[in-house]
């Protein structure tokens, strides 16, 4: 299956999102970022899984592994990455992940009484990573204030915003999770992950060690 040559597909692998960060000229910092925010996305979902959600781990290992995948384009304007990212999903057939992509900024149809769903793990997950360091809410929240919310008081109350519904989903989906918020550092260093297995023969320099 090759979603570089846009051939329809459910789900793309970890090799296929690989082969599309090469192909949008992923910068290599982003790439550090979006592996550890599916490394992180999925520690919460193997929990989750195993706590009764019916969620698809496949699922969302892609669509954090291409959560930035239109960031590049759009560093040199103003367009919107989560959009841009949009278009390159549906560009490729990957409607399944389409929506994960698009909202891992900002959820649209917030309804955790209804279960969590991928896009709320991938929003999560991103929040939890700066850079490609794990990183608590607040610590996150703090760099994202200084870097974008340039001292003007509507964008910094929409990003407080944003966090807040962040905030709360992290309580109630950690209140399914054998784990704590601050445990999830220590979970990468002694679980293996599924990315790191299905991606260890591909080209990629993150491997190449």
């Amino acid at each position: 299956m090759s979603t570089v040559n846009s051939t329809p597909v459910a789900i793309p692998g970890v090799n296929d999102c690989l082969d599309l960060m090469e192909q949008y000229h992923m910068l290599p910092n982003i790439k550090d970022h979006s592996i550890m925010v599916a490394k992180v996305a999925e520690i919460i979902t193997n929990d989750l899984i195993a706590a009764g959600q019916e969620l698809s781990l496949e699922m969302v290992i892609a669509g954090a592994l291409l959560h930035d995948i239109g960031k590049t384009a759009c560093l040199d304007n103003d367009d919107d990455h989560a959009a841009r990212g949009l278009d390159i999903c549906l560009a490729h057939n990957l409607e399944t992940i389409a929506d994960i992509v698009a909202e891992h900024v900002i959820l649209k149809n917030y309804a955790p009484e209804n279960g969590f769903r991928e896009k709320e793990i991938v929003y999560y997950a991103d929040k939890r990573v700066n850079h490609d360091q794990v990183v608590s809410l607040e610590e996150r929240l703090a760099y994202i204030l200084e870097r974008y919310g340039m001292n003007n008081e509507v964008r910094c109350r929409a990003i407080r915003k944003n966090y807040a519904r962040c905030r709360d989903l992290e309580k109630r989906m950690f209140s399914l999770l054998a784990f704590e918020p601050a445990d999830i550092s220590g979970l990468l260093i002694t679980q293996r992950s599924a990315i790191d297995r299905n991606a260890k023969n591909h080209s990629s320099s993150y491997w190449a060690g």
